[in-house]
């Protein structure tokens, strides 16, 4: 970059004086159109269950989760991501809930698609760690997580979820392959148009933890899953991740998490043709709301701070639980 001009012709804080002019020379804004909110399913009749590790995130009944969707549409939200809480009665070594036509996540697709038509969209999780008895995202042989075999579940929820009405599947498990056999898969069985964000880099991170509360997972604790879910000291190794999704026919591409990783959400974005999204996920959430409760911050102005940083960094897309109170008020 040439810099023209110098002090005191040159005086940078000309144009940051007032308020009309910093938001006139401002490069990055925030909209609602730039996030995904996820929500959180129970089973029961109208219930809003408060999340412990995660202050103002909840787990909604189906006939309750209008309320939440009616916010972020006011608010322009373009999309939802579903996540069950599924009963510890219906978890098996095999994750076989995640293939049932009623399950959580169906009745929510079909119960949503009913009343808001294609208004919003609607984001799947395809992984297996919400219906393990044991909290991985695979099958399980002798301590050692199976590629192929849990593929092939993977292709039954995928489709599942894309007859039931599914917008975006959302692959998260790290199996390698996954993507272009899941998109082969939508394809032969009619699907044409359904699309697939995948998680291309999803990290090995410390920064799950109050997501595996939510979905009732957080029993199963210590989980290794770095045998499958990339090292937080390797850059190189995301970017391959990336490269081979992408030539598998992802549509869009995500990084989990979002703010340790904006040095690869900004690679995604100048070397791959396709929209990048990135997850803010339960830690960074909650990390901010903990220290504005403790007073320690100003948790709403951290969390615009926060966002925008990852969108400076090149995410075209932020899932966050921040969505529905900072679209609120952008």
């Amino acid at each position: 970059m040439i810099i023209t001009g110098k002090y005191p012709k040159l005086r940078m804080r000309r144009s940051r004086k007032e308020d009309w002019s910093r938001r006139l020379i401002r490069e990055n804004t925030l909209s609602g159109s730039d996030f995904v909110l996820p929500i959180f399913l129970t089973d029961g009749k109208n219930k809003k269950i408060g999340i412990k590790s995660m202050n103002g995130v909840y787990r909604y009944s189906i006939d309750n989760i209008s309320k939440i969707i009616d916010k972020a549409l006011k608010n322009k939200v373009p999309m939802i991501a579903l996540f069950p809480h599924t009963n510890t009665k219906l978890k098996n070594v095999n994750g076989s809930e995640a293939f049932n036509e009623n399950n959580l996540v169906s009745k929510a697709i079909v119960a949503i698609k009913n009343k808001y038509k294609n208004h919003i969209g609607i984001m799947c999780d395809v992984a297996l760690d919400p219906y393990t008895s044991h909290g991985h995202d695979g099958l399980i042989k002798k301590k050692e997580i199976l590629n192929d075999e849990t593929i092939k579940i993977l292709i039954k929820q995928s489709l599942m979820q894309a007859q039931m009405g599914c917008d975006v599947i959302a692959p998260s498990d790290m199996m390698d392959g996954r993507v272009g056999i899941i998109r082969s898969h939508l394809e032969k069985n009619g699907f044409t148009e359904t699309c697939i964000m995948s998680y291309a880099a999803k990290f090995c991170s410390s920064y799950y933890g109050p997501f595996r509360d939510a979905i009732g997972a957080s029993s199963h604790k210590p989980i290794d899953k770095s045998g499958y879910q990339l090292s937080p000291n390797n850059f190189r190794e995301a970017v391959r991740e990336l490269e081979l999704d992408f030539e598998e026919g992802a549509d869009i591409m995500m990084v989990k998490p979002a703010e340790p990783f904006l040095d690869v959400i900004h690679y995604a974005r100048n070397h791959f043709p396709v929209p990048i999204a990135a997850y803010q996920v339960s830690g960074e959430y909650s990390r901010i709301t903990a220290a504005g409760l403790n007073g320690w911050l100003d948790a709403e102005r951290c969390a615009i701070e926060s966002l925008t940083s990852i969108k400076r960094a090149g995410a075209d897309i932020i899932l966050t639980y921040f969505a529905e109170k900072v679209s609120a008020i952008i």
